[in-house]
């Protein structure tokens, strides 16, 4: 295929829509799912905006998808831009067709999830609700208070059986399976019973149940194991594994992802990380290529598998690599009765498109030799479709799968060849088919002629002579199907080993710091079939060691421990197997060492073969040989007896590829095969850089040349077509696609060399392609033995964990218990002896040093690490002497026994923390009492000098002060009296000059004396005074008596005092008239009094029946037994009061008078933290409301009160955790201008979800939801206030405040968005809480109401506000008007010429 044809396929496939299936769940009630159109390249954030528009939901909130896998309906988030579609394509056929059905396919759908503001996932509340309840009845039932359920259930642990036969082990496991309850524990191992059918048991309420629980604390799962291993890694230090057995068909695959996942999810927290989703595309990989149909198990892996994640010491996953062992190969070329060749053949047959089976040259299953059945009923085109996409998540390329699928095509074909002898030489053979060949040569890239002679006859050489020497008839259907798996078995360790490329971390290289690790160990099964061949005499080997390696840890080391330890002990004998591996294994007589012997003669046969064995191995007992004359031999192996059949144990043990075939191979022009053919993968890395250097150099020489001679028309480049079969079509464009090419799949050497050296164990493919080594390469049975050993090694380094697979069924019917089955299982694993072992034995083991440092908290002062003194320390704690003993040199407690010195050493470390606390508190307290001892000396002493100066000062003041005031009063009188003089002195000179004027004009006998003592006075001259100092009077300004009697003389109209109520401009006419306004005004202005301090909400409210004294909150509350007052020791009566606190006790009259503080709100642990605490803590008789909450809300008024969506947008996560941390530390030395001011808004909200009780209590919450069920509205109000009358004090001042700013919030809806119902939806989960005791479905339901009751009450204290701003202005605008109208009276009663008629005291006369 051409480039074009490529990037055409790749479109055309990425364009196809695909319908996605999300269900909502609580998000969207009344929808079972919503459809969803997606394409390959659809993000989950293109679909979730999808969901957000169809179903309507809030935009301000964060929704996820969570995808159902395959592996036990656990849910895992899909991140931003993750493809749902091609998560979807990896799911199997079974699940896309039983999406129609509502209770078919649960484990493999799309949830659609809530993000909660930390990152988690809101599940509703009723996954806490119910891990919380089944932990609290769990707690209760094992301390007696609740009976034990009906029925005694058989116990999780068989350690606990109180008979130990092997009936009573199969009854309990009988009696668990029926109950669906597969996992059962042997002390620390688990005992796993293949249901053959999927259990709800592994939901993420599972992943929280067991995440940090030791070992048996709750029921037995996969994930209690997969979580010891984890944390025992991060605690100790030291690698571990888990070593997972059983037959065939025992579920031990299903196990294995089980652990993985669970492994991974542990370190990511429910988010897929990169080496997950490799793990999970590298899954579908290994299994269509290694995994076939067996009589046992319709998905058998014929290979073994060791998975090892890496984590840092931090406990995050770094990097991952996976161990094949023995790869079946002879199922690619024969297959028993009612078997499969691997999956991978099928899924191509069925699922290529038309141009791939024309390019593939594909035909029909049946028509290929070496397949022999057909998928029957099975969705192979979507398994293939699955396949495809798993290895693009891999790393595959198009181009490299077209090359994988190609290469299987040939070998398809390449069984398709057959033989026959030519007629006319008996020596000599002929293909009877040989159309086949050009088929085989085209996909494989040979030459035709190179490859019929490959197939056909075999080079030798003599001395001196090179000889071509036809194969035989039985020889050359040998060489086929050799060449054949060699093919195969190299393709499948290449796809291993570009696995772990992509597994690897980088880091890895460089980073020398200590790497912990988890292996998984996967090996096949034990097997025996009808026709058991070499194959299965490897696998039942390794299963052997694997069971040896078993009873070395659990049996021989544990009671040779004792032994060696001189404790008492009862031996316990066990099924020992090292007879059957020594038979098996150990030189110079062993099977597989007399097979290598056999192997390198010439002219052996099967029979001498099985001679051999017979002279050597006469009468050993774990081998027999039938009566009869039959090629055959028996092994008493630990499971149980095997016969194997000796034909072909040579031919597969040196199943070795003909060098002629191999150049054969190595002249291809498919680099792709060539790499497969190579030994090193560092040589052939080097050889693949420089092969794309010389095609790149090809392709820029033949664009210049195009350049310079302008030719037009397309134009084949040769050396690119031999190279890549590439079609230079645009030089322009190709150089640049061609690089890039090389450059995204490049790898280095360093990670090759480093890949070689870890991976590369089983080097059983790379043996066979080199035989023109002088040395001769090791056998296939020589290799699996150096594998075993290196697994084992790896083993050793690790603490163990086991996993007991148990196949409950031959037929593979869901939830049947075969009980014969199952008691052979459990006899050949020897359970029972692990049982008895395991209960009479001692799990924790500690050195004398080990104990003395762990316990020494506990151990007496100068207690040494010897027998003497340990035993004397147990006797002193009374520890029961059948729960330990002490031997030479180590100390053996059983566990419970180790839980109670654990729980003694934590009271005693606990004892010890709060006496070091006392004491640093003391140091702390008097270091404060001298500071404030000397502050109160120098605050006293700088008082004193302030009064002395002050007085001082006072007695100048005084001093200045009189003397003013004489100096004045003396001005004045001076003045008075100059002026009288004056004034005097005028009236007499004028006065006489009259009488003189007179005098003279008149005659002088006509004088005579005026008859009175007074003289004449003139009319106009008496009037002239008079007007004048009347004039003066009023053209002075009128004092302020003067101005209000002269105002209540403006109208004679009576004003009654409620007109004040409605009018703005009034008139004053009397008195009275004064006193009604002055009455006005005080009312008006004692409506906001204290505003800014405390806004009076509930105005004129009943006395409350809750007192506050000394910390104590006292309530009314009812004895029902005698009880004396704690202050005056009298008896109290039926109803008195208590503090809800601390309970203390006392009358009514005896509140005030007690002088106890309260030892719950005073306790000093708690009196510097601010959340989570009791109100009553947070304030004093000084302070009614919290420091923390009026800071707060002093902040969000003065700088966030026109913020758009206050109290609805959430901050910084982060942010928000370092401020509440910082303001429970120290409220006064936070700096709240260094947050964002919706961080400051959410910790307010999480200071009022945090409260024990909330500000609108508990005990009211029954109260305000019937209040809010009244019928008339006014009703309502009234019963709302009259219930919040019922609040404490404390609670009452903070509410008050709580509701003042957010009437203040709302008032401001235009610019912040922020209307009564929206502040009602954020706080009335805050501070109308429903208690813990009531129904989570009938708290869902009540929310309504809850959220109805704080908008009324905001909406109620809006419309008191406005109201109260509304008389302000009316009162301020009458009090404007009437100043000015006073104003214009004023200036009116003033004549206009008042100023000419001026009198001048001063003017002289």
């Amino acid at each position: 295929l051409n480039v074009l044809e490529i990037g055409s396929m790749r479109r055309r496939l990425e364009d196809q829509e695909f319908t996605l299936r999300v269900y909502p769940g609580a998000l969207a009630e009344g929808t079972i799912y919503c459809p969803v159109s997606a394409r390959k390249n659809t993000t989950a954030a293109e679909a979730i905006e999808c969901l957000i528009d169809r179903l309507r939901l809030e935009r301000t909130k964060c929704y996820v998808l969570a995808e159902v896998k395959e592996f036990g309906g656990e849910e895992w988030i899909l991140n931003p831009g993750d493809c749902p579609v091609q998560r979807m394509m990896l799911w199997p056929r079974s699940a896309l067709e039983n999406r129609s059905g509502l209770g078919s396919g649960d484990d493999y759908r799309f949830l659609l999830r809530e993000k909660n503001l930390d990152g988690s996932i809101h599940y509703g509340g009723s996954l806490q609700m119910w891990l919380r309840v089944t932990e609290e009845r769990r707690r209760m039932v094992e301390r007696g208070f609740l009976p034990q359920p009906a029925g005694s259930d058989p116990p999780s642990d068989l350690c606990a059986l109180p008979e130990l036969t092997e009936r009573a082990l199969l009854e309990s496991l009988r009696a668990r399976f029926r109950q669906e309850k597969i996992y059962t524990y042997i002390g620390s191992i688990l005992i796993v019973i293949n249901p053959f059918q999927f259990l709800p048991i592994y939901n993420p309420k599972y992943v929280k149940l067991y995440d940090n629980h030791t070992l048996g604390k709750l029921e037995p799962h996969i994930y209690a194991v997969a979580d010891v291993a984890y944390h025992a890694m991060l605690q100790r230090r030291k690698n571990q594994c888990i070593v997972i057995s059983g037959e065939s068909g025992s579920g031990k695959t299903q196990s294995t992802n089980f652990l993985i996942h669970h492994l991974t999810a542990l370190s990511q927290k429910g988010f897929a990380s990169g080496v997950e989703q490799i793990i999970l595309g590298a899954g579908p990989v290994l299994e269509a290529f290694g995994n076939a149909k067996t009589a046992h198990n319709n998905n058998s892996s014929r290979f073994g598998k060791f998975i090892q994640v890496n984590y840092q010491e931090s406990g995050t996953v770094k990097g991952a690599y996976v161990e094949k062992y023995l790869l079946e190969k002879s199922r690619l070329v024969y297959q028993e009765h009612n078997e499969r060749n691997y999956h991978v053949f099928y899924y191509l047959l069925a699922g290529a498109s038309e141009e791939e089976r024309k390019s593939f040259h594909l035909l029909k299953p049946e028509e290929y030799h070496y397949l022999n059945q057909v998928l029957e009923g099975e969705d192979l085109k979507h398994d293939f479709e699955r396949l495809q996409l798993a290895m693009e998540m891999v790393g595959f390329l198009p181009s490299t799968r077209k090359q994988i699928f190609s290469l299987l095509s040939a070998i398809l074909h390449l069984g398709n060849i057959r033989y026959k002898k030519k007629t006319y030489r008996d020596d000599s053979i002929d293909i009877c088919n040989p159309e086949v060949l050009p088929i085989v040569s085209e996909l494989l890239e040979v030459k035709e002629e190179m490859l019929l002679e490959a197939l056909t006859t075999r080079k030798t050489v003599t001395v001196g002579e090179r000889l071509i020497v036809p194969y035989k008839l039985a020889e050359a259907g040998t060489v086929r199907d050799s060449m054949a798996k060699s093919l195969y078995s190299a393709l499948f360790d290449w796809i291993v080993f570009r696995t772990n490329h992509a597994l690897l971390n980088n880091k890895d290289l460089e980073d020398s710091s200590k790497i912990l690790s988890i292996g998984v160990l996967d090996i096949f099964g034990f097997e025996d079939y009808e026709n058991n061949s070499f194959e299965q005499f490897c696998i039942n080997f390794a299963n052997e060691r694997l069971q040896h390696y078993f009873n070395q840890h659990i049996f021989k080391l544990e009671q040779e421990e004792y032994r060696a330890e001189g404790i008492t002990w009862h031996n316990i004998d066990y099924i020992d197997n090292s007879g059957c591996i020594n038979l098996i294994s150990k030189k110079p007589t062993a099977l597989f060492h007399l097979l290598d012997e056999e192997c390198n003669f010439p002219q052996a046969s099967n029979q001498t073969l099985l001679d051999k064995f017979k002279r050597q191995h006469e009468g050993n007992s774990y081998i027999e040989f039938p009566a009869v004359m039959e090629p055959a031999f028996i092994i008493r192996h630990y499971a149980g007896k095997v016969k194997y059949g000796v034909k072909d144990f040579r031919e597969k043990n040196t199943d070795h590829m003909r060098p002629d075939i191999v150049a054969l191979l190595k002249s291809s022009k498919n680099a792709f095969i060539c790499g497969l053919m190579g030994i090193d993968p560092v040589a052939t890395f080097r050889w693949a850089v420089l092969r794309a250097y010389f095609r790149a150099l090809v392709a820029f020489r033949e664009a210049g040349r195009r350049h310079t001679h302008k030719k037009t028309g397309e134009e084949r480049s040769s050396g690119l077509e031999r190279g890549s079969g590439l079609k230079v079509q645009d030089p322009e464009n190709l150089i640049p696609g061609l690089l890039c090419q090389i450059f995204k799949h490049l790898l280095d050497v360093k990670s090759l060399r480093y890949l070689s050296s870890v991976t590369l164990h089983d080097r059983i493919t790379k043996s066979l392609l080199h035989l023109h080594k002088k040395k001769k390469p090791p056998s296939i049975s020589a290799q699996f033995q150096a594998s075993l050993t290196k697994l084992m090694e790896t083993l050793d380094q690790s603490e163990p964990y086991f996993v007991k697979c148990i196949r409950s069924n031959a037929e593979k019917l869901p939830l049947r218990f075969n009980d014969s089955l199952v008691l052979r299982q459990l006899r050949y694993t020897g359970m029972l002896e692990t049982v008895r072992i395991r209960q009479s034995g001692y799990s924790i083991k500690y050195t004398f040093q080990e104990f003395v440092r762990h316990f020494h908290v506990l151990l007496p002062r100068g207690t040494s690490p010897t027998k003497s003194g340990i035993r004397e320390f147990f006797r002193r704690i009374h520890l029961p002497p059948a729960g330990y003993q002490v031997g030479n040199t180590m100390v053996f407690l059983r566990e419970a026994e180790r839980q109670r010195l654990q729980t003694l050493l934590h009271q005693e470390v606990l004892r010890r923390i709060v006496t070091l606390q006392r004491r640093f508190r003391a140091v702390l307290e008097r270091k404060h009492f001298v500071n404030m001892r000397q502050a109160a000396s120098a605050i006293q002493r700088s008082w004193r000098n302030c009064c002395h100066r002050r007085s001082s000062a006072a007695v100048t003041v005084q001093t200045a002060w009189r003397g003013f005031r004489e100096r004045s009063r003396y001005c004045r009188t001076y003045r008075t009296v100059v002026q009288l003089q004056a004034m005097s002195r005028g009236y007499l000179s004028f006065t006489l000059g009259l009488i003189n004027s007179q005098i003279i004009s008149s005659n002088p006998s006509s004088l005579c004396l005026p008859e009175g003592p007074s003289p004449p006075h003139s009319p106009d001259l008496e009037a002239a005074p008079s007007r004048g100092v009347r004039d003066s009077k009023e053209n002075k300004e009128p004092s302020p008596k003067m101005r209000r009697r002269r105002s209540v003389k403006i109208s004679s109209i009576a004003l009654e005092p409620a007109q004040w109520q409605n009018d703005a401009l009034h008139i004053l006419t009397s008195a009275h008239d004064y006193r009604s306004m002055n009455d006005f005004l005080m009312k008006k202005v004692s409506v906001f009094v204290w505003v800014p301090q405390r806004f009076i909400m509930f105005g004129s409210a009943a006395p409350l029946q809750v007192e506050e004294h000394n910390g104590h909150i006292f309530k009314s509350t009812q004895y029902s037994i005698p009880t004396y007052c704690e202050y005056c020791s009298s008896l109290i009566w039926m109803m008195d009061r208590a503090c809800v606190l601390c309970r203390y006790a006392c009358h009514r009259k005896c509140c005030s008078k007690m002088t106890t503080k309260c030892s719950k709100k005073y306790d000093p642990e708690l009196s510097s933290r601010q959340f989570g605490v009791e109100l009553s803590r947070l304030t004093s008789e000084e302070r009614t409301v919290p420091q923390l909450v009026e800071k707060l809300i002093n902040y969000i008024e003065m700088h966030g009160l026109y913020t758009e969506g206050i109290y609805r947008k959430s901050g910084s996560t982060n942010k928000i955790k370092e401020l509440r941390q910082g303001l429970d530390t120290d409220v006064n030395s936070v700096n709240l201008d260094d947050y964002n001011i919706h961080v400051i808004a959410s910790v307010l909200k999480q200071w009022l979800r945090d409260l024990p009780s909330p500000l609108m209590t508990f005990e009211l919450y029954e109260e305000f939801l019937r209040a809010m069920g009244q019928p008339d509205k006014r009703e309502v109000i009234r019963g709302v206030y009259s219930v919040i009358d019922q609040l404490s004090r404390t609670h009452l001042s903070t509410l008050e405040r709580l509701i003042f700013h957010l009437v203040r919030i709302a008032l401001q809806e235009e610019t912040n968005r922020m209307s009564a119902n929206a502040l009602a939806i954020v706080f009335a989960p805050c501070i109308l809480r429903c208690p813990d005791t009531i129904d989570p479905l009938q708290s869902v339901q009540d929310i309504s109401k809850t959220t109805a009751c704080v908008e009324l009450i905001i909406n109620e204290q809006m419309r008191k506000y406005r109201a109260r701003l509304k008389d302000i202005s009316s009162l301020e605008f009458a009090e404007s008007k009437a100043k000015s109208r006073l104003t214009h009276i004023r200036k009116s009663m003033v004549r206009p010429d008042c100023s000419c008629c001026q009198w001048s005291v001063n003017k002289p006369l």
